[in-house]
């Protein structure tokens, strides 16, 4: 029987940055494997794979998760209230509920669903996105996402737009300034304007939101800097089309463009009736899953608790979710439970 707390630690002690997520994925293999269900490898790049495993029936249900982590990594340990490592929450502890949730449906005889994990969600979800397509003709009917969602069903999270934005400039000897025209000058009038500008907001969502999370520029101190570039992730309310032009004319005023550019629309999942539900600022694999059913996002642990040096997830919530897991996918796969769809406004 699957011990959900001692399988969350062999899957933090596994490390699986974005990119090099092979040994979780053979490890999460076997684990299928004991379970008496042979998990198939479906390519994504390179040595990277997606896993699926269909427990034997027609899989109205997809129970999903991403299977990298942000780095650095750092093992597991654990005290009496908590188990802590890179991706105690986001998502291993998520994993370990779901395969304890697939053994205990296995043993009601309840069979019309498979597991699904994905690699890459952390950068640029190609491991859903390439699912999307593999699967496009399962006709399953619900994709189950797991993260850490508070242990409440999120019935929408907000959108996401990731951009790169590079100014020039011209170089000169530090000491003449004036022969030269600052890169991060106009890169920093860019930000405070940026920082400072409304981006949209929404009844439901809440406002848009912006992170200016990487800058490089220059060569050194006594150079005038001929060139920098910035990393930025909105979490958008409306259209991201629309956030990306409006950031493209905004940059365009201090001399820059962008240079890469990708994103995706606020979601809206469905959410059983009666269960405790939240709206999520954060942004999953749930808008490149739109082939495999009508998505619903839940998970035990904390996205607050995510992608820091102290990450970890809460023992009673860990166990309390194999139960949440394992009971909404045998309602999904019986008809007998009511689920409520949340729809923009």
């Amino acid at each position: 029987m699957i011990d959900p707390i001692a399988l969350t630690r062999s899957l933090v002690d596994i490390p699986s940055p974005t990119g090099d997520e092979s040994a979780i994925g053979k490890f999460l293999e076997q684990q299928l494997a004991q379970l008496g269900l042979k998990a198939t490898r479906h390519s994504v790049d390179h040595e990277r794979f997606n896993l699926f495993a269909s427990a034997g029936g027609h899989p109205r249900v997809i129970i999903n998760s991403h299977i990298d982590t942000v780095p650095p990594w750092f093992a597991s340990r654990e005290d009496g209230e908590k188990i802590y490592g890179r991706g105690a929450c986001d998502t291993k502890g998520v994993i370990a509920a779901m395969l304890a949730a697939g053994e205990r449906l296995l043993a009601r005889g309840v069979r019309d669903f498979a597991f699904l994990f994905v690699v890459g969600e952390e950068t640029d979800s190609i491991g859903a996105k390439t699912a999307n397509v593999e699967f496009a003709n399962l006709e399953s009917e619900y994709v189950l996402v797991g993260e850490p969602t508070e242990s409440k069903f999120a019935r929408a999270s907000k959108g996401a737009l990731t951009a790169f934005v590079h100014f020039d400039g011209i170089a000169a000897h530090s000491a003449y300034p004036e022969r030269g025209d600052s890169a991060v000058k106009k890169m920093l009038a860019a930000i405070a304007t940026i920082e400072s500008t409304d981006w949209g907001s929404h009844d439901l969502l809440g406002k848009a939101t912006v992170n200016v999370g990487v800058v490089r520029g220059g060569e050194k101190p006594n150079i005038v800097p001929a060139a920098a570039e910035c990393e930025l992730m909105f979490r958008t309310v409306g259209d991201h089309e629309e956030v990306r032009a409006k950031l493209e004319r905004l940059v365009n005023r201090f001399g820059g463009r962008i240079t890469l550019a990708r994103g995706n629309a606020p979601q809206f999942m469905v959410v059983p009736q009666g269960a405790p539900s939240t709206i999520v600022a954060f942004n999953t694999d749930v808008p490149h899953l739109a082939n495999l059913g009508k998505p619903l996002l839940f998970g035990p642990g904390s996205i607050l608790d995510a992608h820091g040096a102290n990450e970890f997830i809460l023992k009673p919530d860990l166990i309390a979710a194999v139960d949440v897991y394992c009971d909404t996918v045998a309602g999904l796969c019986q008809n007998s439970i009511k689920i409520f769809s949340w729809s923009p406004r």
